[in-house]
């Protein structure tokens, strides 16, 4: 789409990228440019000089830049206004906006490849990586992955083709922005071939009234499917309510085997199976998907990967090659990544744990095999604790971190009896109190110790992101332990 001679306007660059692929590709694309972050010049240098460096070939005219604020009249002026997912809808400046886009929404109306789209509170990411690797290995055409995952798909819409597939990871914040979009011919802007909805918890219930509201988001992924696609959920009260309203092929996911008329996976003997019926338009038969097997950790990701095969298998891809490829499936950063091992200690990085009951599946995956040292806590999102609470027995030392989440945890904790080390509100002496108590554990025990990072809150405060939060972590094991 050509978009020459309309004033486009982006708002927040962002430190990361966020903005970036917006408006490079706004720029690409012809159109006069702003951006406007609350950010300063100071702040935003190296971000800017590596847009501007970008944008050097499309044109000579300057990107303009409103930094340190918003000027309500840039968004009144501008044809097209490019938001975040952060920003809330009923922000004044959005308001005042004639025509609002994101770079997702942006991607779906150009994109012709064949989408499969996930979303849920926990496991959306391990299970778009696995579903990544899975068509990579086993479809004709190229694969690409974007989205929540902090790849913008702009990034690639220039290299894709008809034959190629796309997985997109879409957060609540993402799908809202989409909701009864269309394209220029009247169908749903988002029409995946495949949607997965991975676990549903209570999440983000500082920006949602309700869950009903926050749930009502995610039901986006689908809404715009019919009976050519597939629609992939739970068998949990959600995933029930998803698959029976969705006008596409219900397929649902279980820990335990099916009943005889439905269609979808199950787990068992540690094994992941899939049986499809004719009556769902496929040809009846029954087939292992997920290895007994695998690199990655705990019940919970093995139905992540059970998910993300079944759409590979509704695709067409052959069962022994989903196998092959979720053997080799590492999982991805931040997701109880184990990133160093040394003198019989274990540490794990879980910073993607943002919700308590992820923190609590952290616990239950890592507690069987070796004691275990639980760093955990951070800043409130208007949770409930007791989910984590009830779950910290099973670590043998309990180490917090400074946030308002922390604070109701520590109350939940202290009510039941357990104790607990901090809250620390620097990185390097949790990271020193946990090394302590894994090398007391060890010459008390003997054998291995697992310590984790699984915060079970948001990281604003004392980290920009849960990926900037991992990450210190890693960097502060690694300097700190010289085991």
């Amino acid at each position: 789409m050509d978009y020459s001679g309309l004033k486009v306007l982006v708002m927040g660059l962002g430190l990361h990228g966020g903005g970036f692929e917006s408006a490079r590709f706004m720029r690409s694309r012809g159109a006069s440019l702003a951006v406007t972050d609350l950010r300063d010049q100071k702040t935003l240098l190296p971000a800017i000089e590596q847009l501007d460096a970008a944008c050097a070939n499309y044109g000579k005219e300057k990107i303009r830049y409103i930094l340190g604020r918003h000027e309500i009249e840039d968004f009144k002026n501008a044809d097209i206004v490019i938001k975040n997912p952060a920003v809330r809808p009923d922000s004044p400046y959005l308001q005042a906006a004639k025509k609002t886009e994101t770079d997702i929404s942006l991607f779906l109306s150009e994109s012709s490849a064949k989408l499969f789209a996930v979303t849920g509170s926990k496991g959306k990411s391990s299970a778009a990586s696995a579903l990544f690797k899975i068509l990579e290995k086993s479809s004709g055409g190229k694969t690409f992955l974007g989205g929540n995952i902090t790849v913008s798909p702009l990034s690639f819409i220039d290299g894709l083709g008809n034959n190629d597939n796309v997985v997109l990871e879409l957060s609540s914040f993402q799908l809202g922005d989409l909701k009864g979009r269309k394209t220029s011919e009247g169908r749903a802007l988002l029409k995946p071939f495949a949607s997965i909805l991975t676990a549903i918890m209570p999440d983000h219930l500082d920006r949602y009234v309700s869950m009903e509201e926050y749930v009502d988001d995610k039901r986006n992924i689908y809404r715009g499917q019919d009976s050519g696609c597939v629609t992939i959920a739970g068998d949990c009260p959600w995933g029930k309510s998803f698959l029976s309203e969705t006008k596409a092929r219900p397929l649902v996911y279980s820990r335990s085997p099916l009943e005889k008329d439905q269609s979808g996976g199950w787990l068992e003997n540690e094994k992941g199976y899939a049986r499809f019926l004719k009556r769902e338009g496929f040809a009846e038969e029954t087939a292992e998907l997920v290895p007994q097997k695998l690199l990655v950790r705990g019940a919970h990701q093995k139905l992540n990967l059970l998910a993300a095969a079944l759409a590979a298998y509704a695709n067409g891809a052959e069962a022994e090659k989903i196998r092959n490829a979720l053997a080799d499936f590492k999982g991805i950063e931040h997701r109880l990544e184990l990133f160093r091992e040394a003198d019989g200690i274990c540490f794990y990085n879980d910073s993607a744990a943002t919700i308590p009951q992820a923190a609590a599946a952290c616990i239950e995956a890592l507690k069987s095999d070796y004691p275990l040292v639980l760093v955990t806590g951070g800043t409130d999102k208007n949770l409930d604790f007791s989910p984590l609470a009830s779950a910290a027995s099973g670590a043998r030392a309990l180490i917090l971190l400074a946030g308002t989440g922390s604070e109701k945890l520590a109350s939940l904790l202290s009510a039941i009896g357990i104790n607990y080390y901090g809250p620390f509100d620097d990185l390097d002496k949790a990271v020193i109190c946990a090394i302590e108590k894994a090398e007391d554990l060890k010459k008390k025990k003997g054998g291995c110790i697992n310590v984790a990072l699984s915060p079970g809150c948001a990281s604003f405060g004392m980290f920009l992101n849960e990926f900037d939060r991992g990450r210190k972590w890693k960097e502060a094991v690694l300097r700190l332990y010289r085991g």
